[in-house]
């Protein structure tokens, strides 16, 4: 992996890895990948499961996909998909590891389980880099990257990368989460990075007598949408097996198909096709009236 001493990337549509002209497959708008950037303003919303389940919703559709877990400091995918063996090499690229049927990258996979990341800036940069341009990802149509909490280097990094990425904002119903939310949807903003959507993560639980009660309150994630003028995408009820599942590396979308949350997730994943790529507009291709 990168060395403290390895720059950082250029300007957004210089080829990465340019110390060896290795270029970023998913960088231009020729690439047929939609990149799905999670975020969430803080930690304790359920980003990283929201990542691994909407995956798994959209693989089940038929759809390629892989996931890059760019939550370096905390990384968590790998345990929740139950993958424990590390990457191959071969032929100097990085085979990802598989799990019904996603690819993932993860810098758990090249740390010790309890050895904490202590990087600068620049090494996340290249860690991402490097993410980017020597795993084989194959011919994919979806990579959903599981972003750091916050508004910090890794967000940076993305709009240099990955001008394309289209960013999804998870959060809570409470209005504090809303607001803390807010801000990385502004961050994305400002990385010139398209904001598509907000998915309400712990909406409701479902008790046994089939009441719904709003736990953490109600119509944060409708607010924030609102806010910002981007659809709220789906609301994801308080299910135990979400918890479950992620500890035991098995994600609620395959041992619970057909539940509550089950359905939620698959239900965020299929607005998020049918809304289709980001369109990208280029000033040179402007019609001039005559």
């Amino acid at each position: 992996m990168a060395t403290e001493h390895q720059h950082a990337p250029g300007p957004a549509g210089q080829p990465l890895g340019h110390e060896l002209g290795r270029p970023n497959r998913f960088g231009g708008n020729d690439s047929r990948t939609r990149i799905l950037g999670i975020s969430s303003g803080k930690g304790g919303v359920g980003k990283s499961s929201v990542t691994v389940n909407v995956a798994v919703s959209l693989a089940r559709a038929g759809h390629q996909v892989g996931i890059l877990d760019a939550d370096v400091y905390g990384y968590s995918v790998p345990l929740m998909l139950g993958l424990t063996e590390a990457p191959v090499i071969d032929d100097n690229k990085i085979l990802p590891p598989e799990a019904y049927g996603i690819s993932c990258i993860s810098m758990g996979f090249f740390v010790g389980e309890d050895q904490p990341v202590m990087w600068r800036g620049p090494m996340l940069h290249k860690a991402l880099e490097q993410f980017l341009v020597d795993v084989a990802w194959g011919d994919l149509d979806f990579l959903v990257i599981d972003m750091p909490p916050g508004t910090g280097d890794v967000a940076l990094s993305m709009g240099q990368y990955l001008p394309r990425s289209e960013v999804f904002v998870v959060t809570t119903p409470q209005p504090a989460a809303q607001r803390v939310a807010q801000k990385t949807a502004y961050m994305a903003r400002k990385l010139n990075l398209t904001l598509r959507g907000v998915i309400e993560n712990m909406s409701w639980f479902t008790g046994d007598d089939g009441h719904r009660y709003e736990l953490f309150g109600a119509g944060g994630g409708e607010s924030l949408a609102q806010s910002l003028g981007v659809p709220l995408i789906g609301q994801v009820p308080l299910v135990t097996a979400v918890r479950e599942g992620g500890d035991r590396g098995v994600p609620v979308t395959v041992s619970d198909p057909d539940g509550e949350a089950s359905r939620a997730f698959a239900e965020v994943a299929s607005k998020i096709v049918e809304m289709g790529p980001t369109r990208i507009y280029r000033s040179e291709l402007r019609v001039n009236p005559v």
